[in-house]
């Protein structure tokens, strides 16, 4: 679904007893909510809204203020957090949950509440009762991250609507950087508007200089260098991020986190699973995925497995303090950069 056909459903559609919002795009459930308040004059500290959290808070919990008569209004406004119910997930300290009585609801609603359920999960369990039921009797908006060309044409409407400029290298760098996370864009991008307030341009150097890539990013262009013996530019790297106060050892773990992706995405690969299976396998960002795709193609399995298996030994080397974390990285950049050059 688009914002506009979301803001529609709720704002001009007749309202319904039951809403599942299912995905976990943070800057698309932003607007539903919005568009709820909208639509019922409402906000977070009206006598008609409740929001409820499912970590600690019951199901009784939640049918009592839905069965409770709106004061003073028409309707009443629920919005229920984490229904973790719904996910084959097992919670360990939460409430114990009465679903008989929820399934009892859903088939008699009271007319003049509103039940929102935001399912932000990548995936829910469709074998239970409770999801196959609330499927059914609710409306469902869809807030799944959307692709990578959506989230550019997104981006692009954003910046024209601000009436700036935004440079290509610019917004590459910006897209690099929040790897295509469409929160972390719009968040970014609220400051690059506010910077270009005169000049109407975006252009690279103010991208670079107002938006600093992530210990993952800058992790994920030396996990490239090494791969791709590039000597001075690995160890320059490496440098630079412990003179901005990173640890060896957390750059040496992130590391295998890395290759260890390239590896699960290879094999992946090799089973002809395509990009976006393959980010539900492994439990990884699709931009993050299919920038692996585009990498694993120049090496071998036998090549990733030995420099994953090199990573896990430097961790072993660096906690058990058998040689110096900073020596031994670089020593294992100069060995890994010479064989791939």
């Amino acid at each position: 679904m688009t914002i506009k056909q979301l803001v529609a459903t709720i704002e001009q559609e007749p309202l319904a007893s039951c809403y599942l919002v299912e995905g976990n795009e943070e800057y698309f459930q932003q607007f539903v909510r919005q568009a709820f308040f909208n639509r019922l004059k409402m906000d977070e500290n009206h006598l008609n809204f409740s929001h409820i959290d499912m970590d600690t808070q019951t199901i009784d919990a939640l049918l009592d203020e839905a069965e409770t008569l709106p004061f003073f209004g028409d309707e009443r406004l629920i919005f229920i957090e984490q229904p973790y119910f719904l996910t084959s997930e097992k919670r360990t300290g939460a409430p114990e949950q009465n679903l008989d009585r929820l399934l009892a609801y859903l088939k008699d609603p009271v007319p003049s509440s509103i039940l929102v359920f935001f399912a932000n999960y990548e995936k829910l369990d469709e074998r239970k009762k409770i999801t196959k039921a609330l499927r059914k009797s609710s409306v469902i908006l869809d807030v799944k991250p959307p692709s990578d060309q959506e989230v550019k044409k997104i981006v692009q409407a954003k910046v024209n609507e601000a009436k700036v400029d935004i440079e290509p290298a610019a917004l590459a760098y910006l897209l690099e950087a929040t790897e295509l996370n469409l929160t972390k864009i719009m968040r970014e991008l609220e400051k690059l508007v506010v910077y270009a307030n005169q000049t109407k341009q975006i252009d690279y150097q103010a991208v670079t200089q107002l938006i600093p890539k992530t210990l993952e990013n800058n992790v994920f262009e030396l996990t490239q260098g090494i791969l791709q013996g590039e000597t001075e530019q690995a160890i320059r790297q490496y440098r630079e991020l412990v003179v901005q106060g990173e640890e060896t050892i957390k750059i040496n773990a992130i590391l295998i986190g890395q290759v260890r992706l390239y590896l699960q995405v290879a094999l992946l690969m090799k089973k002809g699973m395509q990009q976006g299976a393959i980010a539900q396998q492994v439990k990884a960002h699709p931009y993050r995925v299919k920038l692996a795709m585009q990498q694993v193609k120049k090496y071998t399995t036998r090549e990733l497995m030995a420099l994953y298996d090199e990573l896990v030994e430097n961790d072993y080397q660096m906690k058990t303090g058998q040689m110096a974390k900073e020596y031994l990285f670089e020593l294992f950049i100069l060995k890994t950069t010479r064989k791939s050059a």
